[in-house]
């Protein structure tokens, strides 16, 4: 297998494709975000990537709050509008008829549509280049209790997630395995021993 060198660059795909929904006085928005993930398991940690120049920057950097909501299928075409379309121009809430409710821990609004919203509240700001790292505390998670299964198990594949991948929207595909499968032991098969037959 051959290989070629290319310049250094973001090659870290698939990615989240997420709605960040943010408050700044008593305006809302909602812009589209790859650039997410987590930092920490304990204390629970995250970070979203924005550029200075847009609407949200500002606001989130006020505010110093916002909420990561994850996307689905339905959600594929308010999803890359929020990533070309400006809040200084519209209300894209109103644009798309996308329905709003109130965080619980955080003053944002969350995505009713999105089945999993993260409130995040910012610890710190870092600046990084064409992109500042908003590193943010997780401080509630709203859950659709539809997916929501006998065991306590959220079912997150069953809403169709939807992924970013080199300029593209993607559904997730099936499952592989789960984690730790290369390594788990095989059970083994009780032997069944039957009477002899008269």
């Amino acid at each position: 297998m051959s290989k070629i060198s290319w310049k250094p660059g973001n090659m870290i795909y698939p990615l989240p494709a997420v709605m960040v929904t943010c408050r700044d006085r008593g305006e809302d928005n909602v812009l589209t975000i790859a650039w997410t993930g987590t930092i920490c398991t304990n204390p629970p940690m995250t970070y979203i990537s924005v550029r200075p120049e847009r609407h949200s920057y500002d606001m989130i950097k006020n505010s110093k709050e916002f909420v990561i909501n994850l996307t689905t299928k339905a959600l594929a075409k308010a999803t890359d509008f929020c990533g070309v379309r400006s809040g200084r121009d519209m209300d894209k809430f109103k644009e798309l008829g996308l329905e709003k409710e109130e965080a619980q821990a955080v003053d944002a609004p969350v995505l009713a549509a999105s089945p999993v919203n993260i409130e995040c509240r910012v610890e710190e700001i870092i600046p990084l280049g064409s992109h500042h790292m908003f590193v943010a505390k997780v401080v509630n998670i709203m859950a659709d209790d539809e997916y929501m299964e006998e065991n306590g198990r959220f079912a997150l594949e069953k809403t169709n997630p939807l992924v970013y991948s080199h300029g593209g929207y993607f559904e997730t595909g099936k499952q592989l395995g789960t984690f730790g499968y290369s390594v788990r032991k095989k059970k083994k098969r009780k032997k069944q021993h039957g009477g002899k037959r008269k």
